[in-house]
């Protein structure tokens, strides 16, 4: 096969091997695991890899060759309005994995549907029909048209605002049932955010400074930034699916049901709950007891639903009251009572014998990054300078 390598071809020829084996190592992760976002990040790979290709064949002189010219002009290689969606499906599937997808949700992928349509008929008009040059007859690949560039670029922008909407969904659900929130509130997907922000910028950059799309000689440099953001995507991705693992064995978003009545729970039901409700002062002794007498809060594993069960009575009572009685959310409110306890062990002079981390881990603490961060948020000040403003010796 005609190849001509070059400093331009071989760069991006580099990216386009290893985005179609990092491709190929996500679908085996996602079908060996049922990792589904691990599916959805392999095909945002492959859709990558493709989406380099005319350029890499573009330098390696493939647009000067009619046969191999056909393949690129007919082939729509720059899948621009299934990027966008797959990478949202992404997210969502990264942030909770009781995520299934419905037949409503097709509905994102009919532009890209659409488009494949229009590919379809170009290629049958020119190539079956008239057998010859038609749409093509200007010469350019209909992939670069300025008007699927920025609507490509207008639908990037739109996902990322909805990526942003369902992180912070995860983020609230997250910290209104589970007492270790920082733990579940996964850094890659903040990183993740970052770069689809990165990957809208450098294309309103580029776009700006060149908005040809079909000028080779000035977008080498773009494409080798979006090959940049998306090998990082890809390889931090797959490293997630490997070594993300927590306690929490279930996604904070299958918790959402506990949060909201039960979908068979008759008026009468519901009229209790308000009329319960209203003894707020009642509610709180009842889940303050949990914690000072039964010291709930030493379980690092503690959910809400723990706290509902005990009481004989469901999560959307526990939160409203905690809410409403305590003004926090459910993780704030136990990483209260763990710093309360961790206090009263250095009041004790426990820190002269154990280290601080112990002492953490016994007040129901699953990680030192967590303790630092609720420590501080509680006291304004760290651990150590805690100690050593109170307590040195």
């Amino acid at each position: 096969m005609f190849f001509s390598f070059s400093p331009k071809s071989s760069i991006l020829l580099i990216f386009f091997f290893h985005g179609i084996v990092f491709s190929i190592l996500l679908f085996i992760k996602g079908l060996q695991t049922t990792n589904k976002s691990s599916l959805w990040l392999g095909l945002f790979t492959l859709l990558s890899s493709l989406y380099i290709a005319p350029f890499m064949f573009g330098y390696a002189g493939w647009y000067s060759k009619e046969i191999y010219r056909n393949i690129l002009f007919y082939t729509p290689f720059q899948q621009l309005f299934l990027l966008a969606p797959i990478l949202y499906f992404y997210f969502k599937t990264l942030l909770d994995k009781s995520f299934s997808f419905s037949a409503k949700d097709y509905i994102h992928f009919l532009p890209a549907t659409l488009y494949l349509i229009y590919s379809i008929v170009v290629f049958l008009t020119d190539k079956v029909i008239l057998k010859e040059y038609y749409f093509y007859a200007d010469g350019k690949d209909k992939d670069f048209s300025i008007w699927y560039q920025i609507i490509g670029l207008l639908s990037l922008t739109y996902y990322l605002i909805q990526s942003l909407k369902t992180y912070n969904e995860y983020k609230t659900i997250t910290y209104n049932v589970v007492s270790f929130a920082d733990s579940v509130m996964f850094r890659w997907a903040k990183r993740f955010l970052i770069t689809f922000l990165l990957l809208i910028a450098i294309r309103i950059v580029f776009f700006i400074a060149n908005p040809e799309w079909d000028e080779f000689g000035k977008k080498f440099w773009y494409y080798v930034c979006f090959s940049l953001l998306f090998y990082y995507v890809s390889i931090s991705g797959y490293t997630n699916s490997v070594l993300s693992t927590t306690s929490f064995k279930d996604s904070p978003k299958s918790f959402e049901n506990d949060l909201n009545l039960s979908a068979d729970e008759t008026t009468s039901d519901k009229n209790t709950f308000k009329a319960e409700i209203a003894d707020l002062d009642i509610w709180k002794e009842k889940i303050e007891s949990l914690m000072l007498i039964d010291k709930m809060y030493e379980n690092p594993e503690l959910v809400i639903s723990d706290l509902s069960n005990r009481l004989g009575t469901h999560s959307k009572k526990i939160s409203q009251v905690i809410n409403e009685g305590f003004g926090m959310n459910f993780n704030d409110f136990v990483n209260h009572y763990r710093t309360n306890a961790l206090i009263a062990k250095i009041e004790e002079g426990e820190h002269n014998i154990q280290t601080l981390l112990g002492l953490a881990l016994d007040c129901g603490f699953n990680s030192k990054s967590t303790f630092n961060r609720a420590f501080k948020r509680a006291t304004n000040v760290s651990p150590k300078q805690f100690i050593e403003k109170n307590y040195s010796k």
